[in-house]
């Protein structure tokens, strides 16, 4: 199950929009290189407050391309960078991903899979009724969220859009994903 880099994206300003670019560089331990939430402890706002002295979980945000073409036949108009994500992708279904998976990102960055990406109120205001759709339920009505996944930085390194994306699954049983 090998995908392709579509589009990276990035922002040195607490913005809830990434901008796009031409390339982002992963720093091992910290994150994209520039980016509001690089650094080895939380970065986001809210967990700040809660206890500044927690692990950055969410140092590169993955979203797969595949999420907008969903939500275009929705009714909602949404692109790379929009949702705040800093790797867009297609041909990996990151969300059926466990914990810990490792993604390969071109000639040699390397991220580990936290967890989910846990959506908040923010999107309903970059598009009112967008948040219905990236956090919705399964038949059996279990809560899904669709708003891509969480990784630390292993290895650093260039990415650009079109890299190749390979993956190496974690030793069994496999954990599923959980919000971080």
């Amino acid at each position: 199950m090998d995908g392709t880099v579509t589009t990276v994206s990035s922002n040195g300003e607490y913005s809830f929009t990434k901008p796009n670019r031409a390339s982002i560089t992963l720093l091992a331990g910290l994150g994209v290189e520039g980016d509001v939430h690089a650094g080895v402890t939380v970065k986001h706002r809210f967990r700040i407050a809660q206890d500044p002295t927690q692990p950055n979980l969410r140092q590169v945000h993955l979203i797969h391309d595949e999420l907008f073409k969903e939500l275009a036949e929705a009714g909602f108009g949404v692109g790379p960078g929009d949702l705040g994500e800093n790797i867009t992708t297609n041909g990996i279904d990151l969300l059926a991903l466990p914990a810990g998976t490792v993604l390969r990102l071109g000639e040699e960055a390397e991220v580990e899979i936290t967890g989910l990406r846990n959506p908040c109120r923010q999107i309903d205001a970059f598009q009112d009724g967008l948040l219905k759709q990236v956090v919705g339920r399964d038949d059996e009505g279990n809560i899904v969220h669709k708003a891509g996944i969480m990784s630390i930085v292993r290895t650093g390194g260039v990415v650009r859009p079109g890299d190749a994306i390979s993956l190496e699954l974690p030793d069994g049983p496999h954990t599923p994903l959980e919000r971080v």
